[in-house]
């Protein structure tokens, strides 16, 4: 596989060189990535031109051995005692990433969490562009919202292959996700982003990111679990209120 270095970006590589140079990277960089991008747009905007590892690290909050070897991958090691091009770097992750080309994305579900995706003005700010709106509720269509009327769901196949739609964005209830999903495909989109707290079932070339807040919450309460069970004494009182105690009475 080749590997541009530091100077020479991914996305200045045209035709079977392109190929080529695309990274294979692990599932676990391909996850942070798009914090270091993050980052980075914050430091350009505050007219950094370099970076180094660990304010780079920092900024994003991983450690800096991880981000090193993470943008290894990419080719870009950075320049001994300057650090990383700032503007080149993000090129590089944009290119990676796919965000050098503006996609198209529908949105399904126009309820509150549906309204508030199709208002966030961060994703043209971020490569994407939300092209359509659908709900089933007749109620909801014909309205306007950022300049764009909500469509019928029975128009989903049609437009998203009218609009070359790339990706899904699904915010239904659970009992819909599933019939949305299987209509994105048909279309031919073969990425969807799932709100819906459900599994979807799609074909293998299909795939499916899901974000469900509610386990987002239970994850926390777990840790928020396991912190207070490390710090419990007999009797249910924690380490630092026992401490406390002690201290008032002495």
């Amino acid at each position: 596989m080749s590997q541009q270095r530091h100077g020479s970006t991914p996305g200045h590589v045209r035709g079977d060189d392109a190929v080529q140079a695309f990274p294979d990277l692990p599932e676990a960089t391909i996850a942070r990535l798009p914090e270091y991008l993050r980052a980075l747009h914050n430091l350009g905007e505050a007219g950094a031109d370099t970076v180094s590892s660990e304010g780079l690290a920092a900024a994003a909050g991983v450690n800096s051995a991880k981000l090193r070897k993470d943008l290894s991958h990419l080719g870009s090691y950075g320049t001994r005692g300057v650090g990383y091009d700032v503007t080149l770097l993000i090129e590089q992750i944009e290119y990676v990433l796919g965000l050098d080309q503006r996609r198209a994305v529908c949105l399904v579900g126009l309820g509150n969490l549906g309204h508030a995706l199709a208002g966030y003005d961060g994703f043209a700010s971020r490569g994407f562009k939300i092209v359509a709106l659908f709900d089933a509720d007749e109620s909801k269509v014909g309205e306007h919202i950022h300049g764009l009327a909500v469509r019928h769901i029975a128009d989903l196949g049609r437009v998203a292959v009218e609009e070359k739609i790339a990706i899904g964005v699904i915010a239904t209830p659970p009992g819909a996700a599933q019939a949305v999903a299987d209509v994105l495909v048909d279309a031919g989109v073969t990425s969807i982003l799932n709100f819906a707290p459900c599994v979807l079932s799609v074909p293998s070339n299909v795939d499916v990111r899901k974000v469900d807040l509610a386990i987002e919450l239970q994850i926390l309460s777990f840790h928020e679990h396991r912190k207070a069970s490390l710090t419990a004494l007999p009797g249910g009182r924690s380490a630092a209120t026992a401490g406390n105690q002690e201290a008032v009475g002495s």
